[in-house]
């Protein structure tokens, strides 16, 4: 390792938190904020100065020590997510209800507002800001673009909070209706994290069902109920392969009916958001939720989103007829070969075991054999490398010794929060100077407890100090792959091999970051758009040379087969209308959920019932209400973190950031993904501006033009 890559200028975060610090940790940092606010507006005169009004005197000390405050905010909140000890868990879970509930009171403070509003009015209003900075006949300097666009949200964001609102009983209750908001939220995702339920079987009902899967589940103890059984959780690697390879349809509906009921109590708790969504917009003067939600984003109102994604639907109909007729076929054949009933039907829990059906018939694609070219950590050199080629960067992963050289406690152990993460410092290589980027961290496999999907999470910022000195960002990838057993490493699906090249995608934009304030670094983007970015990178897992750059057996090392990349790269589109469908109809529900005609029309609404009726409408797979069950039977719902935890009236976003994504990809990089010069012009500006500017503004700067949907219709084979 060169030695300048051994005294990164900063140092990384500790994870030294105990269950009274985390409380103890939140509190102080609630007390001096509070103390900040304070003196900003005992330091305004009561009569309206432009010369005490200004940003630096009023805007700038909350901004501030809203940088600094992030540095710890993050991590106390991080540790909920992916802590191995419960009471750090739930301690950090308390630090994120006292942080959200001062958030709200900070957010609802008319004194602290009334000074904001001054200061808008001191640079000529909003109109002026918008037109990046603005000023009042020379009395103060302007404000450069991305202070003026924060000044505004911050003024936008008092009026959203409810201060606009008279004072009294309407502002009283926005007030406690945000409050029970912030704690459906921690309540909703903690139960999703602490969910650990599953089914016992015997192996005979999991028959087709990989070995190494078999092998790896809990089991039964002599003398119980479960002996000879074994335990089946709801964890990604353990639930998606038995639903993809389960050959007894009894067993997989068992599966995909008690995973859609697997965390119940959140059911209420979802209903309850929506319903109190609706209510505080409707405070505001919104006609829903959505339509307050959208304002900000890309696509502003709700008959864009609505038009987008009922075009989208009709466009895809027919093909996911087709699809599901093809299914259907194989379903009969593979039923009869099995000796098992027809009835004609297509099911939700027979999709994922004939989808990969069809790609081994058809393709002659075993995906278990695909795997055997992608063990983890390989892979994961495979991609840094390939960001390094592209975006200049430079990964330098930190073993044991280098990590206890740079704790700023003298122990490798305190840098991680768990055993099983890996740890970069990340640089820019020469061509790019040579600079300190930030860290980035992996945490792969899953354990009881930890967040159960694939997400990016910042832990700190970047950002200007106020010293004028660059505060570099720390960001950590959560996900789920299966672990390493004592025969294999763990090998990844490609489909797994796209999901985590996507995490990595946003890990990448949050070091990219190079903002003035932490409020607009990397992935703190509009919700519209910040899928956009790694939804691009995905389209490198579907290049011949890149796919075969990222592979190495896991026996041999030598890299996948040129037929078998082939083969591969055939199946992209395989079903790809019932997939979109499958987006849709998350979009679309949140939509009804979010959008509706009136508050008692969303009372009145079975929200279980909306969810599965959509779903069969939408998609045309059938669920258990063709068996006569009400259509009520599950409540996906309550496991749909992403409606509760920030895309609610957001998710359509997936799709329509697609747009964006596969426009730049064909105009860009389709040629040449590896075109360096084109990947550091993407990553200064597109990456580092984050959300600082308005994203059209980005996209249209890098594109040369106004974005357009046709090479989005064109990668799904539809004509616009």
């Amino acid at each position: 390792m060169a030695d300048k890559y051994k005294s990164p200028p900063q140092a990384p975060p500790t994870f030294t938190g105990t269950k009274e610090s985390i409380v103890a940790d939140a509190k102080a940092i609630c007390d001096r904020t509070r103390a900040v606010l304070d003196k900003v507006v005992a330091e305004v005169p009561p009569v309206a100065d432009a010369s005490k009004t200004t940003f630096d005197a009023v805007v700038r000390p909350q901004i501030d020590d809203e940088n600094d405050v992030s540095l710890t905010a993050h991590i106390l909140g991080f540790y909920q997510y992916v802590s191995a000890d419960s009471e750090l868990r739930d301690a950090s879970t308390e630090a994120t209800r006292l942080m959200d509930e001062f958030g709200i009171e900070c957010n609802m403070r008319e004194d602290v507002f009334k000074v904001v509003d001054a200061v808008v009015q001191t640079y000529g209003g909003k109109d002026a800001l918008d037109a990046t900075g603005g000023t009042v006949g020379g009395a103060v300097s302007p404000l450069n673009a991305e202070s003026a666009r924060l000044l505004v949200r911050e003024h936008k964001g008092y009026i959203k909070n409810g201060l606009g609102l008279p004072a009294g009983p309407q502002r009283d209750r926005f007030k406690e209706i945000k409050k029970r908001l912030s704690q459906i939220q921690i309540d909703f995702q903690k139960n999703l994290n602490e969910e650990n339920g599953g089914i016992w079987f015997t192996r005979e009902e999991l028959d087709g069902v990989p070995k190494d899967l078999l092998d790896g589940l809990d089991k039964g103890e002599e003398g119980s109920e479960n002996a000879g059984k074994v335990r089946l959780s709801f964890k990604y690697p353990d639930l998606f392969p038995a639903l993809k390879f389960a050959k007894n349809p009894v067993t997989r509906r068992r599966i995909f009916v008690d995973n859609e009921n697997k965390c119940n109590a959140n059911a209420a708790l979802f209903r309850e958001a929506v319903l109190l969504r609706d209510e505080a917009a409707r405070l505001l003067g919104y006609e829903n939720h959505a339509a307050l939600r959208l304002e900000d984003k890309m696509a502003k109102d709700i008959k864009t989103v609505d038009d987008f994604l009922g075009d989208l639907r009709k466009k895809l109909a027919a093909g996911g007829v087709t699809e599901t007729d093809n299914l259907l076929q194989l379903k009969k054949a593979d039923t009869t070969e099995l000796g098992l009933p027809f009835d004609g039907n297509y099911y939700l829990w027979d999709h994922r075991y004939y989808d990969r059906l069809m790609i081994e018939k058809e393709y002659s694609i075993d995906e278990n054999e695909v795997a055997e070219y992608f063990p983890l950590r390989p892979v994961v050199a495979g991609m840094l490398k390939i960001f390094e080629e592209l975006f200049g960067f430079v990964f330098v992963e930190l073993g044991p010794e280098e990590r206890k050289s740079i704790s700023p406690t003298g122990r490798a152990e305190d840098i991680v929060w768990h055993e099983d993460v890996i740890v970069f410092s990340v640089w820019d290589d020469k061509s790019e100077g040579e600079g300190f980027v930030g860290y980035l961290y992996l945490d792969l496999h899953p354990r009881q407890g930890k967040y159960g999907h694939a997400a990016n999470f910042n832990m700190q910022p970047g950002f200007q100090a106020s010293n004028g000195t660059r505060r570099y960002p720390a960001t950590a990838l959560v996900c789920n792959f299966s672990k390493p057993t004592p025969t294999k490493p763990s090998l990844l699906k490609h489909e797994e091999v796209v999901t985590l090249f996507h995490e990595l995608g946003h890990g990448i934009h949050d070091l990219a970051g190079r903002t003035q304030y932490s409020r607009f670094h990397g992935t703190s983007t509009v919700r519209d758009f910040v899928e956009a970015p790694s939804q691009m990178l995905e389209n490198w897992c579907w290049s011949p040379p890149q796919i075969k750059a990222l592979s190495s057996h896991y026996e041999t090392g030598t890299p996948i087969p040129d037929s078998l990349v082939e083969k591969l790269v055939a199946t992209k589109h395989v079903n790809d209308a019932l997939f979109n469908l499958r987006q849709l109809h998350f979009g679309i529900f949140d939509m009804a959920v979010h959008a509706p005609s009136s508050h008692a029309a969303l009372e009145a609404m079975d929200l279980s019932s909306t969810y599965n009726d959509l779903r069969a409408q939408i998609a045309g797979i059938k669920g258990p209400e063709a068996e006569g069950e009400p259509s009520n039977w599950g409540n996906g719902q309550a496991c749909f973190g992403h409606l509760i935890g920030g895309y609610d009236a957001g998710y359509y976003g997936y799709l329509y950031s697609q747009v964006y994504s596969t426009d730049m990809f064909y105009t860009v990089f389709k040629a040449n993904p590896m075109d360096g010069a084109e990947g550091r012009r993407y990553r200064h500006m597109v990456l580092e501006k984050g959300g600082s500017q308005d994203e059209m503004k980005t996209l249209e700067q890098f594109l040369g033009r106004k974005p357009n949907g046709e090479a989005f219709y064109k990668d799904l084979g539809i004509t616009e």
